[in-house]
């Protein structure tokens, strides 16, 4: 059961931090604002991902009133890359 809401609390944070940075950075919205503040509120920081750094910046950093924590981001390069595998332009 643990490693369960483990692995559900990294996809979470995952798709928290695309979403954030689909919003704030790319000015495009792939999850409405409704989803996103419920999703933030499920955000559970007691739960242990295995990351320590991120867990740690999660803490320190994760604002589950706004996506602004996004720029902070210690691995935005690695959220670019996700979100644009999945929602890339057609025409890039």
């Amino acid at each position: 059961m643990k490693r369960g809401k483990k692995s559900e609390e990294i996809r979470r944070r995952i798709k928290l931090s695309i979403a954030a940075y689909a919003y704030e950075i790319q000015d495009s919205s792939i999850m409405s604002d409704e989803n996103f503040d419920k999703e933030c509120r499920k955000v559970d920081l007691s739960v242990s991902t295995g990351n320590r750094k991120m867990d740690k910046w999660f803490k320190d950093h994760f604002d589950p009133s706004t996506g602004q924590w996004i720029y902070k981001h210690p691995n935005l390069k690695r959220i670019d890359e996700l979100y644009r595998s999945v929602f890339r332009n057609d025409e890039e």
